[in-house]
Formats: C-alpha cells, sequence, structure tokens
C-alpha cells in the first residue's frame, strides 16, 4: 500500500522531495497536496509536476488551512520545507494530527521550540525525520566507517573549517536568511549540517560550546568601510545592480523568475535584495570551540563569502591523523539543475599513521547532488525496505544535537560565554498534566 506524503512550503528546496515522489518513487508513495502562503508558488509547483515529472497535479491549500488539509487528505507524513521560523508549528501539529514528519534542517531555530518538538514527540509517539544529505555523500559515510574501525585509535580534536564562496554564501544574504528571527542565522540554519556530521563521525553530543564572530564582509556598513558608494535595495530595476556582481538577477532565470519574481504579488517577499544593503541580522564570519561529552574538541569554523567553495576537516587521534579536503561546485539554491548542488569538483581523503606511511583513501564516485547524497538520502525517506549498515537516517534526536550545537553558538555569541548544551532543553522532560 503506498504511503501519502503531503508538503508544506513550496519554495527552494520542496523540488527535491516532491520530485522524487513523483518519479522515482512513485511505485510505493503518493504525493496528495501542497500546503503554502503563496498560492503562486503552489501552483508553480504543480507546473513543474505536470511538465517536468508527468504527475497530475495535486490540490492546494493555504497555510491556514493546514489542519483542513490533514483531515481532507489523511496524509501518513508530512514534509516541512517552510520558512526556518515556522518548521516547529507545522512539526508539532502534524504528529499531534497522527502523521509523522520529515523535515528540512534546521529541525527548528531556537531551544523553546525544540523543546516544544520534542515534548510533543514524547506525548503523541509519533516520528521525525531531519533531512541530512551530507552524512550520505560516500566520503563522509567513509570517515565515519575510517573512525569506527579504529583508524585513528581515539579522536581527540578535529578542526573543520567550511568555506562558502561568493555565489552561494552571498546567497543566505539575499533571502529571508538574513534576518536571524526567520533563520537562527548561519550557526543554526547552515552550521546544523556540519554539526551534525562531527556527531555523526565521532559517535557523540556535545557538551559546552563557545563562539565568537560577526557581520565582517556583508551589509551595508562594511561595504561603506571599502569605498563602495553606489547602493540599491534590490537587484531586480536597479541600474546599479547591472554592475554588481553579487546580484542576482531574477528575470534572468526562468525558475527564480516563477518561483520568486512572478509570486511577490501575493506576499510580497524579494529573493534579489542586495547583499551590502541594511538590515542583515546574521553572521558572516564565525568560530565555534565545541567540547563533547567523550572529551573530543571540535575546533569550526565558517565563512560566507571566499573564492573557494568546499570544506577542509583534520581528526587528530591516539593512532595518527586523517587529514580531508572536499571541493564542492558552487550554486544558488533553487538556480540551477538539482543534480548540481554541492558537485564534488575534487576531494581527497589522506591518513597519516603515527608511525608509518601516508595513503590515500579511495572513495567510490556515485552520481547525484552533494556528492551522491541526495540520492541516497531519498531512497532511505521513501523505500522503506532498504537496509543502511551506518544507520543515517538522522531522528529528532540527531536534529536536535545538531541545532543546540548552533543554538549554544548564538547564545555564547551574545553574552561572550560558554553555554552548556544541556542547560538549553530537557530530553526527558514530561509536560505537566
Amino acid at each position: 500500500m503506498k504511503k501519502a506524503y503531503a508538503l508544506v512550503g513550496t519554495g527552494g528546496r520542496a523540488e527535491f522531495f516532491y520530485g522524487a515522489i513523483a518519479k522515482e518513487f512513485k511505485d510505493m508513495c503518493e504525493l496528495v497536496a501542497f500546503c503554502d502562503t503563496n498560492q503562486t508558488r503552489m501552483d508553480y509547483a504543480n507546473h513543474l509536476l505536470e511538465e517536468t515529472y508527468d504527475h497530475f497535479p495535486v490540490r492546494t491549500y493555504m497555510a491556514n488551512a493546514f489542519e483542513e488539509m490533514v483531515d481532507t487528505e489523511k496524509p501518513d507524513v508530512i514534509i516541512v520545507t517552510s520558512i526556518d521560523r515556522t518548521h516547529h508549528l507545522y512539526i508539532i501539529r502534524a504528529l499531534e494530527l497522527g502523521c509523522d514528519v520529515i523535515t528540512e534542517k534546521p529541525m527548528t531555530i531556537d531551544e523553546e521550540k525544540c523543546q516544544d518538538i520534542l515534548d510533543t514527540i514524547d506525548k503523541t509517539g509519533n516520528k521525525v525525520r531531519v533531512a541530512f544529505n551530507y552524512r550520505y555523500a560516500p566520503h563522509n559515510t567513509k570517515i565515519r566507517e575510517l573512525i569506527a574501525n579504529g583508524v585513528l585509535g581515539k579522536v581527540y580534536s578535529v578542526n573543520f573549517e567550511w568555506a562558502l564562496d561568493t555565489q552561494h554564501g552571498a546567497d543566505y544574504f539575499r533571502r529571508w536568511h538574513r534576518d536571524k528571527r526567520n533563520s537562527g542565522g548561519l550557526l543554526v540554519h547552515k552550521s546544523t549540517h556540519h554539526f551534525d556530521l562531527v556527531n555523526f563521525w565521532l559517535g557523540t553530543h556535545p557538551d559546552t560550546v563557545y563562539a565568537a564572530g560577526g557581520l565582517r564582509f556583508y551589509g551595508k556598513e562594511n561595504a561603506e568601510s571599502r569605498g563602495i558608494t553606489s547602493f540599491y535595495q534590490r537587484a531586480y530595476g536597479s541600474e546599479y545592480a547591472k554592475e554588481d556582481p553579487f546580484a542576482l538577477h531574477l528575470e534572468d532565470n526562468p525558475h527564480l523568475k516563477s518561483m520568486y519574481l512572478d509570486a511577490e504579488k501575493e506576499d510580497g517577499y524579494q529573493r534579489d535584495q542586495s547583499v551590502f544593503g541594511d538590515g542583515i541580522s546574521i553572521e558572516d564570519t564565525l568560530g565555534v570551540l565545541v567540547t563533547y561529552k567523550n572529551k573530543a574538541l571540535l575546533n569550526y569554523s565558517l565563512h560566507a563569502y571566499l573564492p573557494w567553495e568546499g570544506y577542509i576537516v583534520t581528526f587528530n587521534g591516539s593512532k595518527g591523523r586523517m587529514e580531508v579536503r572536499v571541493r564542492e561546485q558552487s550554486y544558488v539554491n533553487a538556480g540551477g539543475e538539482k543534480q548540481e548542488e554541492g558537485r564534488i569538483e575534487e576531494k581527497s581523503i589522506t591518513i597519516l599513521p603515527m608511525f608509518g606511511t601516508s595513503y590515500q583513501v579511495e572513495v567510490d564516485e556515485v552520481e547525484g547532488g552533494h556528492g551522491g547524497g541526495d540520492p541516497a538520502l531519498l531512497n532511505n525517506l521513501f523505500n522503506p525496505d532498504i537496509h543502511d549498515e551506518w544507520n543515517r537516517a538522522a531522528s529528532h534526536i540527531d536534529g536536535a544535537m545538531s541545532i543546540l550545537t548552533g543554538i549554544a553558538g548564538n547564545k555564547s555569541l551574545q553574552t561572550g560565554q560558554a553555554v552548556k548544551v544541556n542547560s538549553l532543553v530537557d530530553f526527558n522532560r514530561k509536560e505537566e498534566q
């Protein structure tokens, strides 16, 4: 019997899920409805269903009719790909209405919303999966395998540098993510991937977090300090934007035009705001020091304006060292082919034994976005019979532990003090009757 899915939030990440249901997994899954705050965007999603996936259009429901949708369509699972600050609303209500949930990362953006999700899962017994595609990339799975097999012995420290370039990194400063109230900042919205990888690789959870950083490159004040004098609010219709390499021209991309520019008449959301405008409240330069339950240390950094896209990770252990270097294809969310998102341009894993000759670890090449992680994640989500020896399916606990590192980092940025992760939520709390 097919499992029925309804999707909430038909923006840039939604097609990744509904396209897979409509095509690769149509024999075991059924897409029954879309829900969004914007009818134009839902209509475009239905257009893509018909034109790209040869699938009939599904019924659409405005956000205030979410409960009506669940009552009418009776989905087994709700897929949440809405704006981050609303994830908890749909997750919690879906659970209360008897559905399981698949949510895009981050699961939510602060500790109060996280606690509410945990309490509702405990109360209802329904399940939440978090879509961490990076776990499924073969090179990231290989790192876990090497550590689990004791190649490094006991891992004492990890140095993890993540670089976002001037195309991908800038994109967070054009759209709704630029307001920290919407996204929790990059420590939550983006770094949740990276903190989850460390938890996944080391098989442990964070204990104490200290963070430093700020808005150093983007924003009007920073641009002014570098001598820039020409500014604009958004790219569409701006003469100044024509000369700005950071500008995103929605009218030049049919997909972005249909999804965002044509939908503005309903909600006023502008997808192409200037990265050097006012009103940016997230950081673009971040450093984080994390101590884990198993005493390992993480030295993490994130920069969102570099000429290179990818990450460099080193692991130091009792038997030696592992050096990982991954360069990714830059992209703009929803602005290109899905398989190009995070495409691996180069990667290497080098083992340096404490007493011995260093060597390269071979990793299988796999087709698909994010180094092959995207199709593997989808197969794990929508194929119930698949066996995964590395247990990469991310639960609500995994989702919480990844965002809590970033949430603790945000608190540390505010206070200048280290933050204990266990002070943020109670995983064993029982709500008062």
